[in-house]
């Protein structure tokens, strides 16, 4: 169930730091992980009014992938095939923290790959380097921007020919990542103003 209490102070916290990152005092980055798998992502369908419909559970090779993506629209993301464990999100991190330049905070969901004691106990190094976690409410994935972008990816951007292997799926993948800004763009200025509507953008 969700706290409103602490949701109210998160949500709050994370219009301050958007703020922050907009005045440019800092650099604010939107972390998660996010599978991809050759089982294309089917958002709806019809069937008719008293038929049912089967799918089969099925299990199939697929491409995991962490990604931090910045108020600034760039994208850094890490791909493995096996399943993300703490201590790949902590390799990520600490390939990611030569290249911030300024104050950064990177805002996370409450994933156990997240809140793991060793993934915990990095957090003082990291802020020594100036690199810092900001924990969104529980039950709250609408406030991480990134979960926008790995719907326009599912959704939309993947088409039926990159299913038809893994290799044809990580191809369409990486050049989704490197066009993220360019190719491929996203708006979110709706969003953050639904969710923190005297956000001002101009």
């Amino acid at each position: 169930m969700q706290d409103e209490k602490e949701y109210e102070q998160k949500r709050t916290t994370l219009f301050t730091l958007l703020f922050l990152a907009q005045a440019g005092y800092i650099d604010l980055c939107f972390g998660d992980e996010s599978g991809f798998s050759l089982m294309p992502t089917v958002p709806y369908g019809w069937i008719k009014k008293g038929k049912q419909a089967c799918l089969l559970a099925q299990r199939s090779a697929r491409v995991n992938v962490f990604g931090l993506l910045s108020t600034t629209n760039q994208l850094t993301a890490y791909q493995k095939q096996e399943s993300l464990t703490a201590d790949f999100i902590i390799e990520c991190l600490e390939d990611f923290c030569p290249t911030i330049s300024q104050m950064t905070v990177i805002v996370l969901d409450n994933a156990p790959l997240h809140t793991s004691t060793t993934f915990r106990a990095k957090q003082a190094e990291w802020e020594s380097k100036g690199l810092y976690l900001f924990f969104l409410p529980k039950y709250s994935p609408h406030l991480n921007r990134i979960e926008q972008l790995w719907k326009q990816i599912k959704h939309h951007w993947l088409k039926a020919a990159d299913y038809l292997s893994l290799t044809h799926l990580k191809q369409a993948l990486e050049r989704i990542i490197t066009g993220f800004g360019t190719s491929f763009t996203l708006d979110f200025k709706q969003l953050d103003l639904s969710l923190f509507p005297i956000l001002n953008f101009d």
